[in-house]
């Protein structure tokens, strides 16, 4: 498997839409229908904003893209995550990671992503609904420390907040 990432384009918005339908499916398929389901998450003119500001990645194989995230980095990229339910472990930049997702054809594609960003961020910030266990496993299975509870703009439900720090590769997104 020879895994590249890779800023979006706006040739990619096809199958980015393909991705996050694919992602829905999945996520509704193994308990979590409520995350991004019912709201069609994540809408396409925030997918477009996301391309036009640089903040949006794709993982791909052999030029087939596979999986994308959205990854921003700084003293402050998520406002949201100013109120916590619990504590942060580290108060330096920090990059943030949403949106991560992939068509399922290959594993460990988001594993692949989130190391990827870590060694360009060196400490990382998450969240991820409570009801999406294989996000939860995949955070735990990479190190990432649960941090507490936050609350998002788009519904009432919590979501449950994560970090590490680690490797800097010494040239943030």
């Amino acid at each position: 498997m020879s895994l590249e990432i890779r800023r979006t384009s706006p040739a990619d918005l096809p199958r980015l839409l393909e991705i996050y339908a694919a992602a829905r499916r999945f996520m509704a398929e193994t308990g979590n229908p409520r995350q991004w389901g019912p709201r069609a998450w994540p809408p396409e003119a925030l997918l477009r904003q996301d391309i036009a500001a640089g903040k949006s990645w794709v993982c791909a194989e052999a030029e087939r893209v596979l999986g994308a995230f959205f990854l921003d980095f700084g003293p402050d990229p998520e406002p949201t995550y100013r109120v916590i339910e619990g504590a942060w472990g580290d108060p330096s930049p920090y990059g943030v990671v949403h949106r991560i997702a992939s068509d399922g054809s290959v594993r460990g594609v988001g594993s692949f992503c989130l190391r990827w960003a870590l060694a360009r961020c060196g400490h990382l910030r998450i969240d991820t609904h409570p009801d999406n266990r294989p996000m939860q496993n995949l955070l735990s299975k990479l190190g990432f420390a649960y941090r507490g509870v936050i609350h998002i703009e788009q519904d009432d439900d919590p979501r449950l907040a994560y970090e590490k720090s680690g490797a800097f590769d010494a040239s943030p997104p």
